[in-house]
């Protein structure tokens, strides 16, 4: 993002990169601000390599909004954020939001580490970062259907699948389910979780 240096810039260029902005948003101008965030979604659906994204208030009442979208590799991600449609973009959204931090992570912990914040190092982060047993949740939302839909297609299509030794189906099945549930379901399931991913934890009653 210009003028906002990321604290954790991609490494790997083959794998997918999820970006986290951290901006803040003066209750007034949500409905201005909505609309140019869905513009630029609807603007990113359109480049290649682009994933999916997601637009969450941190709390009821707050300023401070996380957005996460995601490029399938770390070259059409800066082919993006170079690009003179997102420039032309940003440009409308000039005075509308504060931007305070950037952060760029890789593979499928990208989906679920919340950003810290920039105005307060040593403070806690902006999201709780979900539980193990909501992440792997999550994954099991997306690789169920996508793992049953993959069985009933390739025994229908291909009969002598199920003859194979069981280690070469497994090894099909994996490497085609893989790059799907990276590529496309994770990043679909996650956005439309991320209320209940993030949501703190209820007190305990005594």
């Amino acid at each position: 993002m210009p003028g906002v240096p990321p604290s954790n810039t991609a490494r790997v260029s083959n794998a997918p990169v999820t970006v986290s902005i951290h901006r803040v948003v003066s209750p007034e101008r949500v409905p201005e601000v909505t609309a140019w965030v869905q513009a630029g979604v609807q603007l990113a659906n359109r480049w290649d390599g682009f994933l999916g994204s997601g637009w969450i208030r941190v709390a009821e009442g707050s300023s401070d909004w996380i957005m996460l979208y995601r490029f399938a590799d770390a070259e059409r991600l800066e082919a993006w954020e170079s690009s003179p449609e997102r420039k032309e973009w940003l440009a409308e959204g000039a005075g509308l939001v504060e931007e305070r931090r950037v952060e760029k992570r890789t593979g499928i912990e990208g989906w679920f580490d919340a950003p810290s914040r920039q105005d307060e190092p040593a403070g806690p982060p902006l999201l709780p970062a979900p539980p193990r047993w909501k992440q792997s949740v999550a994954i099991w939302l997306g690789f169920f259907p996508v793992n049953l839909v993959f069985t009933v297609l390739v025994g229908w299509l291909v009969p002598a699948f199920a003859e194979l030794h069981v280690v070469l189906r497994v090894l099909v099945s994996t490497a085609v389910l893989t790059p799907v549930m990276s590529f496309w379901v994770l990043p679909w399931v996650t956005a439309r979780l991320s209320g209940w991913l993030h949501a703190p934890p209820r007190a305990r009653r005594t």
